[in-house]
């Protein structure tokens, strides 16, 4: 481990990074649907083993969804107002049932593998070698941190033992080292 670099997932800290996301993702096959995906991603902070299983008929014409987590398997309201146009204009020429995010395997929803590719892919496309499916939740925390400065409810919407986990994981922690170090010379 030695000199080793780890590469991490981060979030997308500015708006301009977010903005370059979804310019590239517009440009693939499937460009609604990987918007959608992403937009869902950054506005409600859901793991994407729980974005993935959402169906239309959860969320069609709804401001908000009640879902059981995977990994916590809690219950979780999910605000979906300002994605409703978003979600709207998804739909507009799908069916009423199935999942959100259907795969070309009819009755299945796209893999975690499969949304990994598509975020990994619009990132080079952007030149972030840190974007994963993580970057959506991370995305999600550390703008609603910075906008908030509520890491209490930040840590509850996430499900975090402490706050100390959430600001590490959303990469706060990083940006306060970096910014204690700025003018440190000895």
């Amino acid at each position: 481990m030695d000199g080793q670099i780890i590469e991490k997932v981060e979030p997308l800290r500015t708006k301009e990074e977010i903005k370059n996301m979804r310019e590239a993702l517009n440009q693939t096959g499937y460009a609604k649907r990987n918007l959608l995906l992403f937009n869902i991603g950054i506005n409600t902070g859901l793991r994407i083993s729980d974005i993935l299983k959402l169906r239309i008929e959860d969320v069609k014409g709804k401001a908000s969804v009640n879902i059981r987590e995977k990994k916590t398997e809690k219950v979780r309201k999910v605000y979906l107002d300002v994605l409703m146009a978003n979600i709207a204009n998804y739909l507009e020429d799908k069916s009423d049932i199935g999942y959100l995010f259907e795969s070309r395997f009819k009755g299945q929803p796209i893999t975690t593998v499969q949304a990994y590719r598509i975020l990994s892919i619009a990132g080079d496309r952007c030149g972030y070698d840190y974007v994963g499916t993580h970057t959506l939740r991370k995305t999600f925390g550390y703008h609603y941190y910075k906008k908030t400065k509520d890491i209490a409810t930040l840590m509850e919407i996430f499900n975090h033992a402490s706050q100390s986990i959430t600001k590490r994981y959303i990469g706060i922690r990083d940006d306060e080292i970096k910014d204690s170090l700025k003018d440190f010379k000895l």
